[in-house]
């Protein structure tokens, strides 16, 4: 018998940063959580890096990561950044679908600092082997669209019975986002199990650009000019040249 991909081989990606603006914040600290089938043992990998500028309050109040801890303890961002490239590389060649919430921030924060330390792009680091995300925030809003409520990673473990031990700790938060693509999966089996990880992926980069739509619309009605990006699981460079 097959085993249903959502049953099988996943690896987890997460971030702790500076801020929320991809083309401007820092990573601090990451994590890779691999797990090999469902209610197997996971290998968490971590990381934590001194950023080489100030950590706001704000960001230390969510991850509880100050910039005396990190400038003792953590590792300069060029070395680590490349370690996160061969990581994903790794798993992706691998065959192990990549789960990451909110893939757009994650993925595309290290893409910029991949620019910024290594001058590549996360783009080179996977050029051999096609990316296959799998992002709870896009699966859960496609095939649960009508639920009421915030779509966080501590609003879909609720929602799915997942525990969330340490939230705003980069392995907490990438072992949960893996149990949610688990339960989703479970979940929304008849409309799943048929779809490989990498047809899902192509699909979610159509859900994602049609849930960003409605809620640009949304804003507009609102007359809120923020501008809601399309483009999954990573957004296009913006920085504009010197």
């Amino acid at each position: 018998m097959t085993t249903n991909w959502y049953e099988g081989p996943l690896a987890a990606f997460d971030t702790e940063t500076t801020g929320v603006d991809v083309e401007e914040d820092r990573i601090v600290s990451a994590a890779l959580v691999v797990q090999d089938a469902a209610g197997a043992r996971p290998r968490v990998s971590r990381w934590l890096v001194n950023p080489g500028i100030p950590v706001p309050e704000g960001a230390t109040a969510v991850h509880g990561l100050t910039d005396d801890h990190l400038q003792r303890n953590g590792r300069w961002p060029s070395p680590v950044m490349e370690e996160l490239g061969r990581a994903l590389a790794e798993q992706n060649a691998a065959g192990r679908p990549l789960v990451v919430m909110n893939a757009p921030f994650d993925l595309t924060i290290l893409d910029r600092e991949l620019r910024r330390h290594r001058a590549s792009t996360l783009g080179r680091y996977l050029e051999h082997t096609a990316l296959c995300v799998l992002d709870p925030r896009v699966l859960d809003k496609h095939l649960d669209r009508y639920r009421k409520g915030r779509r966080t990673l501590t609003d879909l473990c609720a929602h799915y019975e997942v525990e969330l031990a340490g939230a705003h700790d980069a392995a907490a938060d990438a072992t949960a986002a893996l149990e949610v693509v688990r339960a989703v999966g479970r979940r929304f089996a008849s409309r799943l199990e048929r779809l490989t990880p990498a047809e899902l992926h192509t699909l979610q980069a159509v859900w994602h650009a049609a849930q960003a739509r409605g809620l640009q619309a949304w804003f507009t009605r609102q007359g809120t000019p923020e501008l809601v990006d399309p483009a999954w699981p990573l957004r296009p460079e913006l920085r504009k040249a010197a």
